[in-house]
């Protein structure tokens, strides 16, 4: 199966803000330029889209696709308690035993990223059952890492090394049969 990762467009949030579940709208001013690259590098033909039931994504899902399917596993990650806090103002020690260990550890009432990866995981199977050819999953930049992980088998911990830009599009090919999986692009 041909799969389409679109990382939204820049959000409507003041640079420094924790959030991931947060649903915050897009940055208007640069949509349209940042919605016009994204089409330039999505092909025509795409079976079926999916997205991220959070504002940001399903906005720009609505541009691309008048027919698309909402999935609550392709939320970011949740920071619980951090949600919409200035990274400044959330307690220091906290956050560095969070960074030391992001897989594991979840911020205070949220998710750790091995939670995010496992719903990532059960999409992918779900896609993979379908009949489909092609699908194009609008998300976040956890969400897509951790997709790439799964697909490259990279340890978790790794794939935050992976940079993303907004609107950024991954051209992969899934198989039934992972270890035929290939990472075709990022744009």
């Amino acid at each position: 199966m041909q799969i389409y990762l679109v990382r939204h467009t820049t959000p409507a949030i003041a640079k420094g803000i924790c959030y991931g579940q947060t649903d915050i709208g897009l940055d208007e001013n640069l949509f349209v330029e940042e919605f016009k690259t994204i089409l330039t590098k999505l092909p025509n033909g795409i079976e079926q889209f999916y997205t991220s039931p959070l504002i940001r994504c399903i906005k720009l899902t609505e541009k691309l696709s008048e027919i698309f399917t909402e999935d609550k596993r392709l939320m970011e990650l949740n920071f619980g308690d951090w949600e919409n806090k200035n990274w400044n103002d959330i307690d220091q020690h906290d956050v560095n035993v969070w960074m030391q260990d992001f897989v594991n550890i979840a911020p205070s009432g949220g998710e750790n990223y091995a939670n995010l990866h496992s719903r990532t995981l059960q999409f992918i199977d779900s896609l993979l059952v379908t009949k489909k050819k092609s699908a194009a999953i609008v998300t976040h930049a956890g969400n897509i890492r951790s997709f790439i992980a799964s697909v490259l088998e990279l340890p978790l911990k790794n794939s935050f090394r992976i940079h993303l830009d907004y609107g950024a599009v991954i051209a992969l090919k899934i198989y039934k049969d992972k270890c035929l999986n290939q990472l075709i692009s990022i744009k």
